[in-house]
């Protein structure tokens, strides 16, 4: 159904983003009617970046991902927001289907993300991502702690054309400390719940999550980029259970406090 064009507030997350927000803005400035930029204490040039776009520019103490995003959601102008990481960009086949949306009665829109990996888009793993990142800001909001969910009050949506690329990882060395840093949020957030630590946790569930991603979601048709990826899930889901064991160890102890 087409109808008078509604206005649009992109919300980006920031924290030392200089080397993305550039490319992130650059993809939207011709599209956003508001910038709006939730920083959490940038050091590097990130906001004087964002400032040059015209973005409007809010400091806001990190909790975690959800609630950053529900802050930006608060302060924006518009009542359509695109949610948008500062390693995104959209492409021009995403910014046509947007026109689309913002000029029908469609109230939460889906999006397909792909991810650059090591010179170019993969193809079948970390591909084809379905994400709700558009959507009238008084019936979707952001819940959980290191995995974010939407949580929509209806179900009515539309499905937009093109990819939004995510740049996620800057080297092997930046993939692998996030990858550790994820795990130990992760532990912290189960042994903060009081989750039991389970021996075959530590030793199964890492082979499990190597097997999900190289075969399940065909990893192995990106040749060794496939194997890499894997091990990293292999990695990740290891060193999460490791961490909740020492935690729960450190607990017991308390030879640190």
């Amino acid at each position: 159904m087409s109808m008078q064009r509604r206005k649009i507030s992109f919300v980006i997350l920031t924290k030392n983003e200089e080397k993305n927000i550039k490319r992130a803005i650059e993809s939207i400035k011709d599209i956003a009617d508001e910038i709006l930029v939730i920083d959490s204490g940038s050091t590097d040039k990130t906001i004087d970046i964002a400032k040059s776009y015209g973005a409007n520019v809010i400091f806001n103490e990190w909790i975690s991902y959800p609630s950053q995003v529900n802050f930006g959601i608060s302060k924006a102008k518009n009542d359509i927001v695109f949610i948008l990481d500062a390693d995104e960009e959209l492409s021009d086949e995403l910014k046509n289907s947007l026109e689309y949306f913002l000029s029908s009665d469609y109230e939460i829109g889906i999006i397909t993300r792909r991810t650059f990996y090591m010179g170019d888009f993969l193809k079948h793993i970390w591909n084809n991502e379905k994400l709700i990142r558009v959507f009238k800001k008084d019936i979707c909001k952001y819940s959980g702690d290191l995995h974010e969910k939407v949580i929509c009050n209806h179900n009515k949506y539309y499905e937009l054309k093109g990819y939004l690329n995510h740049y996620s990882f800057k080297s092997l060395k930046d993939q692998f400390e996030r990858t550790l840093k994820y795990a130990k949020t992760s532990a912290d957030i189960m042994c903060k719940n009081n989750k039991p630590f389970h021996i075959y946790n530590l030793i199964l569930n890492p082979f499990w999550i190597f097997f999900k991603f190289f075969i399940l979601k065909a990893g192995y048709k990106e040749g060794i980029k496939g194997f890499i990826i894997a091990f990293s899930g292999m990695f990740y889901v290891f060193m999460k259970y490791a961490f909740l064991y020492e935690c729960q160890k450190s607990k017991e102890k308390e030879l640190w406090k």
